[in-house]
C-alpha cells in the first residue's frame, strides 16, 4: 500500500496534471462496464450510470436530492378520479439525429415497454398502464387501469426514458437520445466517450466532453485517482483506501447513501431453499457487521429487509435475524439438511466477491458448505437473472424503491406468495400517505417472515474526486453519473 511519502509525490503529479487539463472535459471512473447501453431493455446498473440524464431522458426525472421533477415534460395534469394523467412535452425538442420529439415517441416508448413481447427489466412499471392517446404533438395522455399516485416517480426510473422508432434498433452499441450529451465512441472494455449536445433544449451543460473509464480493479482504481488518469470515480471500489483521500486536499472523499439493498439472494425453488427453515438459517448464520466491516471497510448500514433505512417508511427488523449459529444449526437439522452444499455465484462488485468469501466463512461454520465462482457481469445476467440457475448469489438492488419486485413470481429469486402480491396491487391503487405507510410496513414484515433472502446491508456511496470538481451527486436516488450540473471551478 502507499505510504504518506508516496502518497505526497501522486498527488504533486496529480495536481500538475490537473493544471494541464481542459477545464471543459472530465473522465469518471466506474468499476462495472455497462452490458449495453440501452436502459430500456437491460437490467444492469452501468447502463444507467453512463446514459441516465446524460443521453436518455423521461417524462420526468430525479432531481439529486430524490424528488421527481419535470423532464421531457413540463407539466401534467391528473383527472380526478387519479386514471389519466395528461402530460404538456416541451417544445423544440430533438433527437441526437435531428428527428423532433413528440408525443408520438412517447406513445412509441410506453407502448413498447409495456408490450408482450417487452424485454424491459422493469416492465411492471408500465403494467397499470391501460392506454397511451396522443392528443396533439406536444400533449400525451395516459389512462391507467386504476389510480397510481406514484405514476410520476415509475416515469422517472431509466428504464422509462423516451426513445424514437428511427433509432431503437441501435440503442444498445449507439444510443440516441433527447440529453445535454450526444454518445460518441464505446472502446469496449475500455470507455465509453459522450459530447456535449450544443441542440439542447434545455441549460447547456459545463463540460463538453465526459469519459466513462472502466477499472474494475480496485488497486488499478486507486493508481488512476492518484496519477490524475480519472478526475472522479462516484462509486469508488477501495473504500479501504478512502482515509488516504481524505487527508489530501488534492482530494474530496463524497459519503452518501444509495437505494442499493445489498442481499444474499436465495433461489427459493432451489431443492432444500425451497424451505423457509433453510433459509431462516442462512439468515441467522450471517454476521452483517462482519461483513461490513470486511468487505466495505465499515460502510454500509445493516438492513433486515427489503428497504432503505433513510426511507421514512423503513421498519427495522435487523433483530429479526440477528447473528445467531447455533439457531441456525439447530433449524438445519429440523430441516434435516445438516450435510448441505450450495452455490454461490458472485458477479464483480467488490462488496459481491468480498462479501461473498465472508459470507461462505459463516455459513460453512454452522454446516453449509459453498462452491463460488465467480462470474462476469455478461455471464451474471444470463446465467442467474435470466436463467435462474443459482442457489445463492449476492448483488446489489439500486433501483429505487423497489419491494415490488418480490411480487413477480417470475422474478430471478422465485419468490411466490399470492399474499404478498395482493398487497403491492392494494398499495398500487391506495394514495392516502397513511395508508401506505402501514401497507409498506406490513409488506417487509411480510418478506422478512418468510426469510425470502438474507439481507445484509444498504449500500453507501463512497466516491472521490479532484477537489476542483463540483456539482457531482452526493446521493443516489436513483443509479446515474449525472454530469449536467458538474462543472470545474478555479
Amino acid at each position: 500500500m502507499f505510504n504518506r511519502l508516496t502518497l505526497g509525490v501522486a498527488a504533486l503529479a496529480l495536481a500538475a496534471s490537473g493544471a494541464l487539463a481542459a477545464s471543459d472535459e472530465i473522465t469518471i471512473g466506474m468499476a462495472l462496464e455497462p452490458p449495453n447501453l440501452d436502459p430500456t431493455g437491460g437490467a444492469a446498473a452501468a447502463i444507467d450510470e453512463v446514459v441516465y440524464a446524460n443521453i436518455y431522458e423521461g417524462l420526468t426525472r430525479f432531481a439529486p436530492d430524490g424528488s421527481i421533477v419535470p423532464g421531457l415534460a413540463s407539466s401534467w395534469d391528473i383527472s380526478e378520479d387519479g386514471t389519466v394523467y395528461t402530460f404538456a412535452l416541451r417544445e423544440g425538442v430533438t433527437f441526437h439525429d435531428g428527428t423532433a420529439m413528440d408525443a408520438e415517441d412517447v406513445k412509441f416508448s410506453l407502448d413498447r415497454a409495456r408490450a408482450e413481447d417487452s424485454t424491459n427489466a422493469q416492465k411492471a412499471l408500465f403494467a397499470g398502464i391501460a392506454g397511451v392517446e396522443v392528443v396533439d404533438p406536444l400533449t400525451v395522455k395516459v389512462t391507467l387501469s386504476a389510480p397510481d399516485g406514484a405514476f410520476p416517480f415509475k416515469m422517472a426510473w431509466g428504464d422509462a426514458v423516451i426513445v424514437a422508432p428511427e433509432s431503437i434498433e441501435s440503442a444498445a452499441t449507439a444510443p440516441v437520445g433527447t440529453g445535454p450529451f450526444t454518445f460518441t465512441k464505446w472502446l469496449q472494455g475500455d470507455s465509453v466517450e459522450i459530447a456535449r449536445n450544443d441542440a439542447y433544449w434545455g441549460e447547456a451543460p459545463a463540460l463538453a466532453r465526459a469519459t466513462f473509464k472502466f477499472i474494475s480493479d480496485p488497486n488499478a482504481a486507486f493508481a488512476a485517482m492518484m496519477a490524475g488518469d480519472v478526475d472522479a470515480f462516484p462509486n469508488f471500489p477501495a473504500p479501504e483506501t478512502l482515509m488516504q483521500f481524505d487527508a489530501n486536499p488534492m482530494f474530496t472523499v463524497i459519503v452518501g447513501s444509495t437505494e442499493g439493498e445489498t442481499i444474499l439472494s436465495i433461489n427459493n425453488k432451489s431443492g432444500p431453499l425451497a424451505d423457509v427453515k433453510v433459509r431462516k438459517a442462512i439468515a441467522h448464520a450471517i454476521n452483517r457487521q462482519e461483513i461490513i466491516d470486511g468487505a466495505m471497510h465499515g460502510y454500509g448500514t445493516p438492513i433486515g429487509t427489503h428497504f432503505a433505512p433513510h426511507n421514512p417508511d423503513y421498519l427495522d427488523l435487523t433483530g429479526q435475524s440477528a447473528h445467531d449459529p447455533d439457531m441456525a444449526m439447530a433449524l438445519l437439522a429440523e430441516a434435516g439438511q445438516t450435510d448441505l452444499k450450495l452455490r454461490l455465484a458472485l458477479p464483480p462488485p467488490a462488496y459481491a466477491r468480498r462479501g461473498g468469501e465472508i459470507v461462505a466463512a459463516q455459513l460453512r461454520k454452522v454446516g453449509i458448505e459453498t462452491e463460488i465462482s465467480n462470474l462476469e457481469w455478461a455471464q451474471w445476467l444470463e446465467q442467474v437473472f435470466k436463467g435462474k440457475d443459482f442457489d445463492l448469489t449476492i448483488v446489489s438492488h439500486t433501483e429505487p424503491a423497489d419491494i415490488n419486485i418480490y411480487a413477480r413470481p417470475d422474478y430471478y429469486f422465485q419468490y411466490d406468495n399470492p399474499k404478498f402480491q395482493a398487497l403491492m396491487e392494494e398499495l398500487g391503487v391506495t394514495s392516502n400517505p397513511e395508508q401506505r405507510t402501514a401497507l409498506l410496513h406490513t409488506a417487509q414484515q411480510i418478506i422478512a417472515d418468510d426469510y425470502v433472502n438474507g439481507f445484509l446491508f444498504q449500500l453507501a456511496k463512497t466516491g472521490v474526486a479532484n477537489s476542483k470538481i463540483e456539482g457531482l451527486w452526493e446521493n443516489a436516488p436513483t443509479q446515474a453519473n449525472d454530469l449536467t450540473g458538474v462543472r470545474w471551478t478555479d
